[in-house]
C-alpha cells in the first residue's frame, strides 16, 4: 500500500534524471528516503531524442527500487526556461496581473497562447516599485513532460523551473547567512547565476554547460560524444594556466585547455551579470560563491573561481538542514549531492510556504487529469449502483427481471460516455499530430535566429581577441603598455559550397602559390600553457564543402588598430584562433597577408574564412 506522506520530486536535467523520494518526519521538516539517478548522455539535451531518453531514464529509476508514492513534483530544465526580472511602477493592487500579464506579452519571446507562464512579487524596491520574476516554457516541451510521467505510471502535480527549485534549496539551508552571496549551478547544457542579499533574490541563465567541454574535446580528438564524456569524467581537470605543469597524459592535457577556455567562456557572463545586478538591480559587491550541479565538481573548478573572482568558494549542501534516512548510502550520496538542489527545493514545495512559488501546470494536462478522474468515478458509481440493485432484488426474489432492467439502464449511462471517451481519444491525436507539426515548424524558427546567434558568438571571439592582445601588449619594455586592442569586422558574406574562400583580390602579395604557412605564438588570458605555435592556414575552398542548398562558411573581413606589422600578424592570429574556439564555427583559415587600410585611416586589414559547425539550409 502506498505510503501517503511521501512524494517524489524528479529533475528533468539536460544531462542526467535525478529522483527523490520525501517525507515529514517527526520535527515537520523534510527527510530524504530514497534516490536514483541516471545519465541521460547527449540524447537528454537534444529535442529529438530527449522526450523517448527521459522516458526510458525514469521507467529504470523506478523498476531499479520500490517507491512508496506515485505523485510528483517536477523540474523544467534550464534550457527550456527564459526567465526574466522586471519592475512594475507603483499602482493600484487591482491592476496589477493586468499590468503582469502586459509585460509578459512584452518580454516573452513567444506568443502567450503557445507558452505556459507563471510569475511570482518578490517584494518592493526603495522607490516602491514591484519586483517580479516572469518564467515561460513552450506549452509543448510541459506536454512532453506529462506524456512522459504518464508513461511511467506518475501523477504530475506541480511544475517548477531550475532558478526557482535553487532559490528555495538555498533559503532553506543558507538562510542565515549575511551580505551578497553568489550561487554557481553549472549544467550539462545551461548553467543558473542566483544572487542572495538581504531577502532579494536574482538570477540569470547562461548558454554554457559542460557538454560544450565533451563536444570540443570530441571534435579534437576525434572521438564520439559518449567516449568523450567518459574521458572527461575519468581524466577530466580545470588548467589553471601560468606556471602550473600540465598533465602528463595527452587527454587530461587536452581536455584541461578545454575546459579553461569554456570555464573563460564563463566567468565572462558572471562578470558582465555582476556588473548588472550592482548597476541595475542596486546590489552589493559577491562575499561568497557556492558551486553546485554536475559539471562543478571537475578539479580546480573551485580554485579557477576563487583566482578570477577573488571571493571565497565552496560546494553548495542541499542536504544541510535535511535528515537523511538511516539506510542510505551516504558515501554514494556524497558524490551528487551536489547536484540536487532543484530536487531538495521540489521537496519543500510539500513542507511548507517557499520564497519563490511557480507552478506551469498547463491548462489542458490539469482538463485531462480531472477527466480521468472524473471518468473513473462515474465508471465506479454506476457499477456500485447495479450491484446494489442486484443484492437488494436478489433478496426479494426478483433478481433476474430487475438486473435487465438495470443492466439496460446502465447501458444507456456507459453509451455516452464510451461517445467521449472516443472524442477524447480522437481529441489527444490530433494534438500529438499537431505537436509533431509544430516541432518540425520550431526547426524552421530556429533557422530564422541562426544569424543571430553566430554574430553573438563572433562578437565574443573578437572580445576575447582584443583581452588576449591588450595582454601580450601590457609588458614593461613594450612600448604599447596599456594601450587598448581593437579589431572589428567590416565585412563578411556567405558562402556557399563551390564559392573561393576568400573574397579580396589575389596579388603576388597573398597567392597561396607564393606564399608559406608561417607560425606565431599565441599567449594570453584563456589559451592554455603549451598552446605552441598556430599555422596560418591557406585555403582556397571551404574546409568541408557542403551539401547545394546551404550556406556552410562566411568570409569575414576584419580591421583593427594598426601598431606595426609584426604585432598585428599576430593579433591577426589571434583573432583566428578565438573565432576557431567559438561554439558557432568548427574551424577559421586565415589569410596571411596582413594589410594597411586602403582608407589612409591608423588601420589593418585582414581576411578570414570562418565554417559555420551547423551548415543553414536555404
Amino acid at each position: 500500500m502506498l505510503n501517503s506522506k511521501s512524494f517524489l520530486a524528479v529533475d528533468f536535467g539536460a544531462g542526467s534524471l535525478k529522483l527523490a523520494e520525501f517525507e515529514q518526519n517527526e520535527a515537520g521538516g523534510l527527510r530524504l528516503k530514497q534516490y536514483g539517478v541516471k545519465p541521460l548522455g547527449i540524447e537528454g539535451s537534444q529535442e529529438q531524442t530527449r522526450e523517448a531518453a527521459i522516458l526510458k531514464g525514469l521507467q529504470e529509476l523506478l523498476a531499479e527500487k520500490s517507491y512508496g508514492s506515485k505523485q510528483v513534483n517536477a523540474c523544467a530544465p534550464g534550457f527550456h526556461v527564459f526567465s526574466k526580472f522586471v519592475k512594475l511602477p507603483p499602482v493600484d493592487t487591482s491592476k496589477v496581473t493586468q499590468i503582469i500579464r502586459y509585460e509578459a506579452q512584452q518580454n516573452v519571446p513567444f506568443p502567450l497562447d503557445e507558452v505556459v507562464w507563471d510569475y511570482q512579487i518578490l517584494g518592493a524596491s526603495a522607490t516602491n516599485e514591484l519586483e517580479v520574476l516572469l518564467v515561460a516554457v513552450k506549452t509543448e516541451i510541459i506536454e512532453g513532460l506529462f506524456r512522459v510521467a504518464d508513461g511511467a505510471g506518475l501523477r504530475m502535480k506541480l511544475v517548477d523551473v531550475s532558478p526557482a527549485a535553487l532559490c528555495n534549496a538555498f533559503r532553506y539551508n543558507y538562510g542565515d547567512l549575511e551580505g551578497c552571496t553568489m550561487l554557481l549551478d553549472i549544467g550539462a547544457k545551461t548553467s543558473n547565476l542566483l544572487f542572495f542579499e538581504k531577502g532579494k533574490v536574482f538570477s540569470r541563465s547562461i548558454n554554457i554547460g559542460a557538454n560544450s567541454i565533451t563536444q570540443d574535446f570530441g571534435n579534437e580528438s576525434k572521438l564520439k560524444f559518449p567516449e568523450a564524456e567518459a574521458v572527461k569524467i575519468e581524466k577530466g581537470s580545470v588548467s589553471l594556466g601560468g606556471a602550473y605543469e600540465e598533465p602528463d597524459d595527452p587527454q587530461a592535457a587536452a581536455i584541461s585547455k578545454i575546459a579553461r577556455q569554456v570555464m573563460t567562456r564563463l566567468h565572462i557572463q558572471i562578470n558582465q551579470t555582476i556588473q548588472f545586478f550592482r548597476g541595475q538591480q542596486g546590489g552589493s559587491p559577491p562575499q561568497r560563491l557556492f558551486l553546485s550541479g554536475g559539471a562543478s565538481i571537475m578539479p580546480y573548478t573551485a580554485q579557477f573561481f576563487a583566482e578570477k573572482l577573488n571571493v571565497p568558494v565552496e560546494y553548495f549542501n542541499p542536504f544541510r538542514n535535511i535528515e537523511l534516512d538511516p539506510s542510505l548510502d551516504l558515501d554514494n550520496l556524497s558524490k551528487y549531492a551536489h547536484s540536487f538542489g532543484e530536487v531538495v527545493g521540489l521537496g519543500l514545495r510539500d513542507l511548507a510556504h517557499c520564497p519563490v512559488e511557480l507552478n506551469l501546470m498547463p491548462k489542458s494536462s490539469i482538463q485531462r487529469q480531472e477527466f480521468a478522474q472524473k471518468k473513473a468515478f462515474l465508471i465506479a458509481s454506476v457499477y456500485a449502483l447495479a450491484l446494489g440493485v442486484f443484492f437488494a432484488y436478489k433478496v426479494e426474489g426478483r433478481v433476474g427481471q430487475i438486473w435487465q432492467d438495470k443492466s439496460g439502464e446502465i447501458t444507456q449511462k456507459l453509451t455516452p460516455l464510451k461517445d467521449q471517451d472516443a472524442k477524447l481519444q480522437a481529441a489527444i491525436g490530433a494534438r500529438e499530430n499537431q505537436a509533431r507539426q509544430i516541432q518540425q515548424m520550431q526547426q524552421v524558427a530556429e533557422d530564422r535566429f541562426y544569424w543571430m546567434t553566430v554574430l553573438s558568438d563572433l562578437r565574443s571571439a573578437l572580445i576575447h581577441a582584443e583581452a588576449i592582445e591588450k595582454a601580450n601588449l601590457t609588458t614593461p619594455e613594450n612600448k604599447w603598455t596599456n594601450t587598448d586592442a581593437g579589431v572589428w569586422v567590416d565585412s563578411f558574406l556567405p558562402l556557399h559550397p563551390g564559392e573561393p574562400a576568400f573574397a579580396g583580390p589575389t596579388t603576388e602579395a597573398n597567392s597561396p602559390a607564393l606564399v608559406g604557412a608561417p607560425t606565431a605564438p599565441l599567449r594570453g588570458p584563456g589559451v592554455g600553457p603549451g598552446a605552441g605555435r598556430v599555422p596560418v592556414v591557406v585555403s582556397t575552398t571551404p574546409a568541408a564543402a557542403g551539401a547545394e542548398g546551404q550556406i556552410d562558411s562566411i568570409n569575414i573581413i576584419f580591421k583593427g588598430v594598426r601598431r606595426e606589422s609584426a604585432i598585428d600578424q599576430v593579433f591577426a592570429l589571434t583573432v583566428q584562433q578565438c573565432v576557431t574556439n567559438a561554439p558557432s564555427f568548427i574551424a577559421a583559415y586565415l589569410v596571411p597577408v596582413v594589410r594597411p587600410s586602403a582608407d589612409d585611416t591608423n588601420t589593418f586589414t585582414f581576411e578570414m574564412t570562418a565554417q559555420l559547425k551547423r551548415p543553414l539550409k536555404l
